[in-house]
Parts: structure tokens; sequence; C-alpha cells
């Protein structure tokens, strides 16, 4: 555990310095909420309205500036040779997946704390059960990671290993994004929390078996 921490913190500390990651995936998030702020012009005169889109239109940001932090993540350690040299280290390598799943985390969070004021900026919509809403959104990015830096890990030195990553991630995570898109749009239209219960249990669920399961099988994932 803290050997992976360690591994994290080294990939914040040069993302800190560059920022290549954390800029795209915010200027990407920020580049879809403007097109669907003026392909929705036409619901921004009506709260009600604007809830029914809200939660889809949120998630997209999210799963796609995710996929891109996921896609250049990895392929940055392999470009530089820096998978190789954690591989050689005398660390658990469940140790390396561990830490791209912080570091991806985090990162998505920061883009998720920027681009949810812009939603409401750009559709004039008002949050409410904002907890609820964070809760939701915390446990559905959390379950996008960990199966995506699984599958990132998998295909990053095959052929068009950037271009396999969605086509593989969407599926696997169609079982977190739509209780996650279901939650946040419940949510959203004002419905009570316990009507929406089954789809937080259903993401906890599936956060704790993934993370399990790619923590045991990582190993494998990037042996040579």
């Amino acid at each position: 555990m803290l050997k992976g921490l360690n591994i994290a913190f080294k990939d914040l500390k040069i993302e800190s310095r560059a920022r290549e990651i954390f800029i795209s995936m915010v200027v990407f998030s920020l580049l879809v909420l403007i097109i669907f702020s003026i392909a929705f012009s036409d619901l921004l005169s009506s709260a009600s309205k604007t809830a029914t889109v809200a939660s889809g239109v949120l998630w997209i940001c999210f799963i796609f500036a995710g996929t891109l932090g996921l896609n250049r993540t990895f392929a940055t350690e392999v470009q530089n040779g820096c998978m190789d040299a954690l591989k050689m280290c005398p660390i658990p390598r469940n140790s390396i997946y561990l830490s791209k799943v912080i570091f991806v985390f985090l990162l998505m969070l920061l883009v998720e704390i920027i681009t949810i004021p812009m939603f409401s900026v750009l559709f004039n919509y008002q949050f409410t059960a904002i907890i609820w809403v964070g809760i939701v959104i915390l446990l559905g990015s959390f379950g996008f990671v960990v199966v995506g830096c699984l599958i990132s890990a998998l295909v990053i030195r095959a052929r068009a290993g950037e271009m396999l990553l969605p086509v593989l991630l969407l599926p696997l995570s169609l079982p977190v994004i739509i209780p996650a898109v279901s939650a946040t749009s419940g949510l959203l239209r004002g419905e009570d929390i316990f009507s929406l219960m089954s789809y937080i249990r259903l993401l906890v669920v599936y956060d704790f078996v993934f993370f399990a399961v790619s923590m045991l099988v990582f190993e494998y994932v990037v042996e040579d």
C-alpha cells in the first residue's frame, strides 16, 4: 500500500510540473460542455428539462476525460521506459496498479471539481443534494478508473493500443456507468435518496469486486 502511494506521489509530482494529462482532460471536458450547452440551448429556460439531461452530459464529460487520462498515463510510462523500470523494482506488481488507480482517480476528481461549476454556469442550473451527488460521482469515478487501469495496462503495448482502450473499456464499465447515471439523474430530479439506494449499493459492489479482482490479476497482465 505504502509503495503504491509513493509511486502515485511520484506521478502527481511529475504531472504538477508538466500538466500535460490534466490540462488535456480539462480542456476536453469543457469543450464537451460547451458543445452540449449549445445543442441543448432550448432546454436551458427550464430547470426540470435541464435536470433530465444533466446527468448524461456530466457523465459523458467524466468518462471521456477519464479515458483520455487513462490512455496518456500508461502510454507515457511505456514511452519513457518507466514501466519496465517499475517491473524490475522489488515491489509487488499490484503496487504499480494501485498507484495508477490513485493517480488517475485524483485527476478525474480535479476535472470533476472544475466541470460541475462550469456546468452550473453554462446550463444555468443549481445543484440540489450536492453531497449525495458527490458520493455517487466518487463511487462511479472510482469504479471506472479501477477497470480502466487494468484494461489500459493490458492493451498499451498492443498495436493501436490507444484505440483499443475505449473499445474494451466502455462495454466493461457499463455496470458502473448505468447505475451512476441513473442515481445522478434521480438526485438531480429531486427523488428521495432511499429510492436510489439500489443504484448506490450496485456501485459499491462493483467497485469492491473489480478492485479486488484487478489487484489479483494485474501481475499477470503486465508480464512480458
